[in-house]
């Protein structure tokens, strides 16, 4: 069971990151580059908020995983700059890295577990910001999204509107959904019941990094204040990890 999920986790990401390549490159070479004013219409920006908060959650599981903060920086810049091309790849990098045993016990939790071998001090130079300041800056970034969205609503109407589905708006969209797989994958770890499961995937699809933040500040609230805060990226039942 083990061994065909991470093979089948390997198999969809370098599928997906291979489509959204493919989807810039198309995109690029019949709508030319992005960086256009044009492009930024109030409904562009309200998307590109929404993605780059998900990418803020990519980047905190990646600054827990790297043991250096040069690999971590270089990694998280590609996350800002290539997106879900780059969360594909360190996907299928981190399922690689798994021995034949991780990938046939647990493929999920050992592909978010930073390796054992890394020392303490390596430990302590990657800590993530105390359980309190982080549900506090997910909240924060959950209030600006819903903020975001009310306002482009008000101001500019409904998104579903033909005007706005320019070959740009549709590759943003795609990228921001590889990453939502991403997340949902992660979701669907996380939850004990596929009733669960699919009610939080659902509202990811729906509402995008609001449910993102929710999710994660819920389950911030699950971890006490002096709890490590890497904790959140597992189960209850994986919690083991560094004790």
């Amino acid at each position: 069971m083990g061994n065909s999920l991470a093979i089948s986790l390997k198999l969809m990401f370098a599928a997906l990151g291979l489509a959204m390549v493919f989807t810039l490159v198309y995109t690029i070479s019949t709508d030319g580059h992005p960086f256009r004013k044009e492009l930024l219409t109030p409904w562009m920006v309200a998307t590109l908020v929404d993605f780059y908060i998900n990418v803020v959650v990519l980047a905190a599981w990646v600054l827990y995983k790297e043991s250096s903060w040069i690999s971590a920086v270089l990694w998280v810049i590609l996350l800002v700059c290539l997106g879900s091309i780059t969360t594909c790849i360190y996907i299928v990098v981190q399922l690689f890295k798994l021995s034949p045993q991780e990938s046939a016990q647990d493929p999920i939790y050992y592909a978010l577990l930073r390796h054992p071998s890394k020392n303490s001090n390596a430990e302590q130079k990657t800590n993530l910001p105390p359980v309190i300041f982080a549900r506090i800056s997910f909240g924060a970034l959950g209030c600006l999204m819903f903020g975001t969205l009310l306002y482009t609503m008000l101001t500019d109407g409904s998104p579903f509107r033909n005007e706005l589905w320019t070959p740009w708006m549709v590759a943003t969209l795609i990228d921001f959904y590889i990453n939502v797989i991403a997340l949902s994958v992660w979701v669907a770890y996380k939850e004990s019941s596929l009733i669960g499961a699919a009610f939080w995937i659902i509202l990811l699809i729906c509402f995008g990094s609001i449910t993102t933040c929710v999710y994660i500040v819920r389950q911030l609230f699950q971890l006490t204040s002096q709890d490590p805060l890497y904790l959140v990226f597992f189960k209850i039942g994986d919690r083991r990890v560094y004790n």
